[in-house]
């Protein structure tokens, strides 16, 4: 198994939330702005799916997840 990668667009982010109340473990928001923060920018294998369904729940795109494993070959 290889590794995922998540980063995130704080610029992009616009605060709903979606992606801590998914991935808890992976993400949260400031206390500031409500932004995202990456808190495992390499889930360990139990935080994957939800970390995965955090980026597509995101309405604004700010999640970019890198899984090698899900590329065409």
């Amino acid at each position: 198994m290889t590794t995922l990668r998540l980063s995130v667009d704080r610029e992009r982010c616009v605060g709903a939330g979606m992606c801590a109340l998914t991935a808890p473990e992976v993400f949260d928001q400031d206390d500031d702005e409500g932004l995202v923060v990456l808190l495992e920018a390499e889930p360990s294998p139990a935080d994957r799916t939800a970390a995965k369904m955090a980026a597509g729940v995101c309405p604004s795109g700010a999640i970019t997840v890198n899984d090698p494993d899900s590329s065409a070959t």
